[in-house]
């Protein structure tokens, strides 16, 4: 198993929830973040002062996922989260997750995803 961590903009969150349902993934968490990467914020303007903002707002999705599925669901989201603009975010695969156990039922392992 594998721990899959994508950060991608805020309004790519729907169309990659609706990519990964076609694809079959049922399990998912969503956290709403901030940060920059190497774009290291924007310039805005407001009733004409200009201003920096350096963390922008985003969206990190994680996925615990079978070796086996890894590829595809990297693929899924990398072709559903592009724009082609600084700022589309990264993906981070994990190896080696110890242990999973479902709460409800006590399984254990990939029984568990």
């Amino acid at each position: 198993m594998k721990l899959l961590t994508a950060v991608i903009r805020p309004e790519k969150l729907a169309e990659v929830k609706q990519a990964l349902t076609e694809l079959g993934c049922n399990g998912l968490m969503i956290t709403e973040i901030e940060g920059h990467g190497t774009q290291k914020g924007i310039i805005q303007q407001w009733r004409g002062e200009r201003y920096k903002v350096d963390l922008l707002p985003k969206v990190k999705l994680e996925l615990l996922v079978k070796d086996s599925e890894v590829e595809k669901i990297k693929r899924v989201i990398l072709e559903s989260a592009r724009t082609g603009e600084v700022g589309d975010g990264k993906i981070f695969i994990f190896d080696n997750v110890a242990q999973v156990i479902r709460i409800r039922t006590g399984e254990e392992g990939e029984k568990a995803l």
